[in-house]
């Protein structure tokens, strides 16, 4: 496996740590895996794609859940000078700072809402695949937490089990590439 870290100053802050190229469709696209940890104090699953955070975040407590979704991770050349047709929006990760909690959108607006309510930008960006080339990640609500009130998977059965736990189904949050 080929490891790479790629870093932009900035206004945002791209960090890709390891790269796999697959077949997704008819074309090949390089992918990366996106992690998710858990923290079985406050109840939140965070979603990482850098094995540097997961590992920080393992050696203080939180338990590692291994691959969550895959992500396109073209060379950074190719995104400084056109966008591939196989990337979709790109999702912004948001920190509450008075919970504890991060928050993962696609629209500006929303993100933009909660900045103006307190909520930091994270500075992590995940690239995402477009329907066309990409599976479904589910988006569900909590209203019963305070932490941890939003759950991202691809997993329908998980999304449906969460339903029946009394979540709410706020559906397709973005598109993930087909795992390998």
């Amino acid at each position: 496996m080929k490891k790479n870290i790629f870093v932009l100053v900035g206004v945002l802050t791209i960090i890709f740590a390891g790269s796999f190229v697959v077949k997704a469709s008819a074309d090949t696209i390089p992918m990366q895996e996106v992690n998710r940890v858990y923290n079985p104090n406050t109840g939140e699953h965070l979603f990482t794609p850098s094995i540097f955070e997961e590992s920080y975040l393992v050696d203080k407590g939180w338990k590692g859940e291994g691959n969550a979704f895959f992500i396109p991770n073209p060379p950074i050349e190719v995104l400084l000078n056109n966008r591939p047709s196989y990337i979709g929006p790109s999702i912004q990760r948001l920190y509450n700072p008075n919970v504890g909690e991060h928050f993962y959108t696609a629209s500006s607006y929303e993100a933009s809402v909660l900045v103006s309510k307190g909520w930091k930008r994270d500075l992590i960006t995940i690239l995402t695949a477009t329907e066309k080339v990409g599976v479904p990640v589910y988006r569900l609500y909590n209203p019963n937490a305070i932490v941890g009130s939003h759950h991202f998977t691809e997993n329908t059965y998980e999304r449906d089990s969460l339903v029946q736990h009394g979540w709410r189904y706020e559906g397709v949050a973005f598109y993930a590439l087909p795992n390998p």
